[in-house]
C-alpha cells in the first residue's frame, strides 16, 4: 500500500489541510530528569489536540537511517525519499528562486571559520547575519565568475548559507561534500562518486573555485572559507497537484524548506520565521489553496546548538500558535517533524518523530500528551512518513472508496 497510486481515488471536496512541521522536534531522554525536550515543554494545545484526535510516530526514511532535511520533508509530502533523491544544492537554488537549468550543478555552501592551521573551528562562521552573507557573496561573485569556461554563479541564502551554481557543457553532479561535519579538522578534498568524464570535469572546476574562494576570503575574520554540501542537478518530479490533487502552498522563512516544497509544486507565500506572522500569511491565502505546509525552524537550530532549554522554549512558542491555526478552520491539522534533532546529540538523528492528526473524522486513542514516549502508544502506531499525506487526504474526505 505504501507505493499505491491514489490518482483514481482523488476527489476535490473543498476541504483544507494544514501540515505544521516543528523542525527537528524529536529528542532523546537526556535532559533534566531524563526527559526529552517535548516531555519537558508545556504544550497544552498539542496535548489537547492529541487527546481529541490520534497520534503515533513516523519513520522519516528507513529504520536507523538519519535523514537530511530534504529527505525528511519529502517523506512528509508523500514522496518516498529513497526514490526521490535530491541534493541540498538544488533545494537551495529553488528556495532562493535561482533559475536552475538542465545541466547546471548546484551546491549549498556554508561560510566557515578556519584557524591558523587550516582546520575548521566553526562550521557556520558564528552564524553570521544575512547582511554579512550578502556582502561576502558579492565579494566572491565579483572575483570568481568563470573557471575553465564554466560560468560560476553565487547567491546568498540565509545567515551562513550560500549557493554555488556551475553552468557549462559536460558537467556531472557526482561530487562528495567538502564539509567534514566536525571541527578541528581541515575541509575535505573534492572527491567524486563516479568515474564519468562529466563528474571529473566538475570536480576539477570545483577544486579551482574553492581554492580561489579561500584566497578571496583570506582577510575575513570569521567567514574565511566555504564548505560545499549536496551537489545536485535539477530534478524533474511530479507535483503534489498531479499526485494528490492538492493546490499547495509553503510558508517557510528558510530557503532550504521553500526549495524542497517548490520542487514538488508548492507555491511560496510570504514568510519570515516568526510564527505569528507566518500564520497570518497562511490565513491571508486561505481561499486560494487546499494544502498548507507551515515550517517552524527554531526547534532544529536549538537542537543543533545543543541548547536543551532553548529548544523547550521554542517548542512552547510553536504550541502557542496552534489555536490561531485551529481558528482558521482546517478540516485536518497535522503536527510533526521532518526528523529528530536531540540537543544531547547536537545533530539530526534516526529516531522516529511524533505526529498528531486532528480532524472531525479522527478515531480517538487513549493518548493525551504530545511527545515521543506517549505517541508510540497512539492509534497511528509507528509508520513511514509517506503515509501521512494519504491519511490526511482520507480524514479530509478526499479519497474515494477503493474497489466495488
Amino acid at each position: 500500500m505504501a507505493s499505491m497510486d491514489l490518482a483514481d481515488l482523488l476527489q476535490d471536496n473543498g476541504s483544507k489541510i494544514i501540515l505544521f512541521v516543528w523542525d527537528g522536534v524529536g529528542g532523546i531522554q537526556a535532559g533534566p530528569e531524563d526527559l526529552t525536550e517535548l516531555q519537558a515543554a508545556r504544550t497544552p494545545n498539542a496535548d489537547r489536540l492529541v487527546a481529541e484526535g490520534c497520534c503515533g510516530l513516523l519513520e522519516p526514511v528507513y529504520p536507523g537511517v538519519t535523514p537530511g532535511s530534504g529527505p525528511g520533508h519529502l517523506g512528509l509530502f508523500g514522496y518516498d525519499p529513497i526514490e526521490y533523491q535530491c541534493g541540498r544544492g538544488a533545494l537551495a537554488a529553488a528556495g532562493v528562486g535561482f533559475d536552475l537549468q538542465a545541466g547546471d550543478v548546484a551546491a549549498r555552501l556554508n561560510f566557515c571559520t578556519l584557524d591558523s592551521g587550516g582546520n575548521v573551528s566553526d562550521r557556520r562562521a558564528g552564524r553570521i547575519p544575512n547582511e554579512e552573507c550578502q556582502r561576502l557573496v558579492a565579494k566572491l561573485a565579483d572575483a570568481i565568475r568563470d573557471v575553465d569556461g564554466v560560468e560560476v554563479h553565487w547567491a546568498p541564502v540565509k545567515e551562513h548559507r550560500a549557493l554555488l551554481v556551475l553552468r557549462g557543457e559536460g558537467l556531472g553532479d557526482g561530487l562528495e561534500d567538502t564539509d567534514p561535519q566536525a571541527t578541528g579538522v581541515p575541509p575535505l578534498q573534492v572527491q567524486v562518486k563516479d568515474d564519468s568524464a562529466e563528474t571529473a570535469r566538475a570536480a576539477e572546476v570545483v577544486r579551482k573555485v574553492l581554492t580561489q574562494a579561500r584566497e578571496v576570503l583570506a582577510d575575513e575574520e570569521k567567514a574565511n572559507m566555504v564548505l560545499s554540501r549536496g551537489f545536485a542537478g535539477r530534478p524533474n518530479w511530479p507535483s503534489v497537484q498531479e499526485r494528490f490533487g492538492l493546490r499547495a502552498a509553503v510558508i517557510a522563512g528558510t530557503p532550504m524548506y521553500r526549495g524542497v516544497a517548490k520542487l514538488v509544486g508548492m507555491e511560496a507565500l510570504d514568510a519570515c520565521n516568526e510564527v505569528a506572522k507566518d500564520v497570518a500569511s497562511l490565513a491571508a491565502a486561505w481561499d486560494d489553496y487546499d494544502f498548507f505546509f507551515l515550517h517552524y525552524k527554531h526547534t532544529d537550530k536549538a537542537g543543533e546548538d545543543g541548547d536543551f532549554e532553548a529548544k523547550v522554549a521554542y517548542i512552547e512558542e510553536a504550541d502557542a500558535a496552534l489555536p490561531a491555526l485551529e481558528n482558521i478552520g482546517p478540516d485536518v491539522l497535522t503536527v510533526t517533524a521532518d526528523h529528530s534533532t536531540p540537543s544531547a546529540m547536537k545533530s539530526h538523528s534516526w529516531h522516529p518523530v511524533p505526529v498528531l492528526l486532528s480532524a472531525r473524522t479522527a478515531r480517538r486513542d487513549a493518548v493525551a500528551e504530545f511527545n515521543e514516549i506517549a505517541c508510540i502508544q497512539g492509534g497511528l502506531g509507528l509508520r513511514p512518513s509517506t503515509h501521512l499525506i494519504p491519511l490526511a487526504l482520507a480524514h479530509a474526505g478526499r479519497l474515494a472508496k477503493f474497489g466495488a
